[in-house]
């Protein structure tokens, strides 16, 4: 029975591996199809000034790549997008945790927490540009302020969703609230907590590409703004296809850590 079953796991991982290969190929067969209906209806169908074209935004892209504009401005973006991702995740969890193990300050700040979080965030750029200025620090902060809503939510959420039977197993056993965070609250938080991270991902870069498009110089947000003010529509298609990729990438990035970080949950079951 034991070889049976280690013949089994190679089969299984092949199986695996061929249909995310598929799955990878049909993708890219879609992408390929839609740039192509794309480049075929540009020009001929429709007006390039409202669509643009694939070749137009490639050759955007490489213009911008030549001169230095790309990199300079994509560094710009995604530093602001990382610092605000950082801070809005550690204040999120860390507020998220405390409120979360705490019924009465929870229930003392819900209507705190509710009116800033229902103000749309967008709002508060003008008031963002005030207290940090122009620069880096007011991109940093509307991304964090983002971020942190979600992680918060999830965070608070995974929290209170701790079973209490599994609470009271481990206080039997003579666990300290250390250990109770430890082995059970953490442990039950982490899909939760990990989940909002995943998400805020993309909200951290439209925070900050926000921020570029209210006041700034710099940035792939102020590409865009920059390319939409001179009628550039492939200038604002090749901005918009940089954050794409972005975005696509770090979710990749995530999902494979967020696998790792939760693969004791499959393999246990």
């Amino acid at each position: 029975m034991m070889t049976g079953q280690a013949d089994a796991l190679p089969t299984n991982d092949f199986n695996s591996t061929r249909t995310g290969f598929q799955f990878l190929l049909a993708q890219l067969f879609m992408a390929g199809a839609l740039l192509s209906i794309w480049e075929f209806l540009s020009g001929r169908w429709i007006d390039p000034f409202y669509i643009s074209s694939p070749s137009a935004v490639v050759q955007k892209l490489w213009q911008w790549a030549v001169d230095g504009t790309l990199s300079m401005s994509f560094l710009y973006t995604f530093q602001a997008m990382a610092a605000g991702f950082v801070i809005g995740s550690i204040l999120g969890f860390i507020v998220g945790f405390v409120l979360g193990r705490s019924p009465f300050l929870a229930r003392l700040f819900d209507p705190f927490i509710t009116a800033i979080y229902c103000i749309p965030k967008i709002a508060l750029a003008p008031l963002l540009i005030m207290w940090f200025g122009i620069g880096l620090s007011s991109k940093i902060a509307m991304a964090a302020l983002i971020v942190f809503f979600l992680v918060f939510l999830n965070t608070f959420a995974g929290v209170r969703d701790v079973q209490q039977h599994f609470l009271t197993a481990v206080r039997i056993l003579g666990a300290n609230k250390w250990q109770e965070m430890r082995f059970v609250v953490l442990p039950s938080a982490a899909a939760w907590v990990l989940t909002g991270l995943k998400v805020s991902v993309p909200y951290a870069l439209i925070g900050a590409v926000v921020g570029e498009l209210i006041s700034s110089n710099r940035g792939i947000g102020f590409l865009i703004g920059q390319a939409s003010g001179l009628f550039d529509t492939a200038g604002v298609f090749a901005g918009l296809t940089v954050l794409a990729i972005t975005g696509i990438t770090l979710n990749a990035v995530l999902k494979r850590i967020e696998q790792r970080a939760l693969r004791w949950r499959t393999s246990g079951s």
